[in-house]
C-alpha cells in the first residue's frame, strides 16, 4: 500500500505525496476556490507527503565537538554541549533540513569514558549509530591530528560500509587548513575543514553530505514481495527483551545475562509467527551498572534509536511488576517522534496481584496516556502467557500504520465535525478548517487548511475523532495545518 512515498524522489507521485491524479487535479481546484497560494499547497503536501527520511550519524571520540557539530546542522541548539562525561539527555535522534533536502541526524555526543574504557566506549557508541545510519559524518579534531581511537573507528566504518564524509573539527581559520590535510592519512576521502563552534565550512560538509545521503532510507518497509515486516523490541534495561524474544522463537536466541554490553553485533532474527515471518530486531544486551548508570542508560537509549530506525513496529515492553518509569515514558516518547507503528507489551504479569494490577492500571491512565490508542497485551516471556496474542496486535498497528482516508471522505468529515463544534472564538475571529488531506502514510499525515490559526487543543480534538471514525489504532497521526494568506508562518 502507498508504496510510491518511498520513490527516490522524482516522478508525479512524489510530489503528490499519497495522492493520485486525478484526486490531486480535485484538491487543488479546492484550494483555488479557498483562496490558496497553490504553491504553497503544492508545497504542504510534498512535505507531509515524505516517507521515512534518510539518517545522518555523526560519530567520533570525545571531546572532537560532536554536539557542537550536530547543533549547527540541525540550526538550534539542542542536543547537549558539555565537557562532563556520560551527559545524559532525552534524545539522540534530531531533524535537520539543509538545501530544501530535510534527514534525521543521530547525535553520539553523549558519552561515557569508564564504560569499559575510552576505545570501547566510542566504538559502541559508533556502532550503534552506524548501525541506523545510511550516511555518517566522521569527526576528528584536526588540531590533534589521527588518534588510535580516530583510527579504530575507521575500522568499523570500513566494515559498515556505508558512505562517510570526514569532518575535520576545530579549523578556525586559514592557519588550520594544514592541518586538516593531514588527514588524509586516515583514507576516508577528503577531509572537510570545519569550524562547528563558528560555522566555518559547515555548509561545504552538508553539501557532501547531501550527495552521499539517499533520498529515502534503504529500508522498503516490508514493501518488496515476500519481505518481513521489522518489528523492534524496545525497552529499559532488564524488562524482559531477550526473554520475550527468546519465547517467540521458541529456541535460545540471545543470551539472557546481566553483564553489561557495548560493542557486540545487532541481533536480527527472522521469526515464524502464526504462520508469517517476521524479522525481529533485538535491542537487549544493555545492562546498568550502578556505577555507570548515567552511561549505561545513553547507550540504551542509541541501540533504540537505532532498532527504531530500522522497523515498521515498535513492540514496546514495560515491567509490569514495577512503576512506570520516567526511562519508559522516554522510550515512548521516541517511537512515537519516530513514526512507528506501537504495541505496548505489560512483561511479567503472571507475578501480579490485585493490587497491583489496579495501581498499574491508574499509571498506564496518567503516565502513558499519550498512547492510548496503542494495542495492549499482558504477556509474561518467562511462561510465555498471551504470546498468541502478539501477533494480532502487531497486524491490528500495522493496518493502522499504512490507512489513508481518501481526501473526498475526509472532506466530508471534516465539513460535519466543524458544524457540529466549531473553533473557539479568539480575539473576536473564529478560525475555521476549510478543507483537508492526507498526504501519506506510515504513519498516517493529514495537512489541514485553516482560515486562521488552529489551537493545539483543537488539533488535538480533530485527531481524537479521526482515531472514532477511520480507527488509526496502533499508529501515531501526525497533523500539520496552513492558515491561509501566509500569515508570516509560511515554511522556512
Amino acid at each position: 500500500m502507498s508504496d510510491h512515498i518511498h520513490s527516490d524522489g522524482s516522478g508525479e507521485e512524489h510530489d503528490h505525496g499519497a495522492l493520485g491524479d486525478a484526486e490531486y487535479a480535485d484538491f487543488m481546484e479546492l484550494a483555488a476556490e479557498e483562496g490558496f497560494d497553490l504553491e504553497d499547497v503544492e508545497g504542504a503536501i510534498e512535505e507531509a507527503g515524505h516517507g521515512p527520511l534518510p539518517v545522518l550519524a555523526v560519530v567520533g571520540r570525545p571531546n572532537v565537538g560532536k554536539s557542537t557539530l550536530v547543533n549547527r546542522i540541525i540550526g538550534r541548539r539542542e542536543a547537549v554541549v558539555e565537557d562532563k562525561p556520560g551527559v545524559t539527555r532525552d534524545r539522540v535522534t534530531y531533524e535537520a533540513e539543509w538545501s530544501g533536502r530535510r534527514f534525521k541526524v543521530v547525535d553520539t555526543g553523549g558519552w561515557e569514558q569508564d564504560v569499559l574504557g575510552i576505545d570501547a566506549s566510542v566504538a559502541a557508541q559508533a556502532e550503534y549509530a552506524i548501525e541506523a545510519a545510511d550516511a555518517v559524518v566522521f569527526v576528528v579534531d584536526a588540531k590533534v591530528g589521527a588518534t588510535d581511537t580516530d583510527e579504530a573507528v575507521v575500522r568499523l566504518l570500513r566494515k559498515a560500509g556505508k558512505p562517510v564524509v570526514l569532518a575535520a573539527n576545530k579549523v578556525d581559520g586559514q592557519s588550520g587548513e594544514a592541518d586538516a590535510a593531514y588527514l588524509w592519512s586516515l583514507g576516508l576521502g577528503e577531509p572537510h575543514p570545519v569550524s562547528a563552534l563558528h560555522g566555518r565550512g559547515t555548509g561545504d560538509m552538508l553539501d557532501a553530505v547531501l550527495e552521499v545521503l539517499p533520498d529515502a532510507p534503504e529500508q522498503t518497509f516490508g514493501t518488496a514481495v515476500g519481505g518481513p515486516r521489522r518489528i523492534a523490541l524496545i525497552g529499559r534495561p532488564n524488562v524482559g527483551k531477550s526473554s520475550l524474544l527468546n519465547k517467540v522463537a521458541n529456541e535460545e536466541r540471545v543470551v539472557v545475562n546481566e553483564l553489561a554490553g557495548t560493542t557486540r553485533d545487532p541481533v536480527d532474527e527472522l521469526i515464524e509467527l502464526g504462520g508469517v515471518t517476521w524479522k525481529f530486531v533485538d535491542t537487549a544486551g544493555i545492562r546498568k551498572r550502578v556505577h555507570l548508570q548515567q552511561g549505561a542508560d545513553y547507550y540504551a537509549s542509541l541501540r533504540t534509536a537505532a532498532a527504531v530506525e530500522k522497523a515498521e513496529v515498535a513492540v514496546i515492553l514495560i515491567d509490569a511488576s514495577e512503576s512506570i518509569s520516567v526511562q519508559d515514558q522516554r522510550i515512548v516518547t521516541m517511537a512515537v517522534e519516530a513514526g512507528r507503528a506501537i504495541v505496548m507489551a505489560y512483561n511479567k504479569w503472571d507475578t501480579l496481584d490485585e493490587e497491583r494490577r489496579y495501581y498499574l492500571e491508574r499509571e498506564i491512565e496518567t503516565e502513558l496516556g499519550q498512547v492510548a490508542w496503542a494495542p495492549r497485551v499482558n504477556v509474561s516471556a518467562r511462561t510465555g502467557r498471551h504470546m498468541e496474542k502478539l501477533v494480532p496486535a502487531i497486524e491490528t498497528a500495522l493496518a493502522g500504520w499504512e490507512t489513508r482516508v481518501p481526501t473526498g471522505r475526509l472532506n466530508a468529515f471534516l465539513g460535519e465535525l466543524v458544524a457540529a463544534h466549531p473553533h473557539p472564538i479568539r480575539g473576536g475571529k473564529q478560525p475555521r478548517i476549510l478543507f483537508g488531506t492526507q498526504a501519506g502514510t506510515k504513519p498516517p499525515r493529514f495537512v489541514l487548511f485553516a482560515s486562521g490559526f488552529i489551537e493545539a487543543g483543537y488539533r488535538r480534538f480533530i485527531e481524537r475523532r479521526l482515531r472514532e471514525e477511520f480507527g488509526f489504532e496502533g499508529t501515531p497521526i501526525h497533523i500539520s495545518v496552513r492558515v491561509r494568506e501566509k500569515r508570516g508562518n509560511k515554511k522556512k
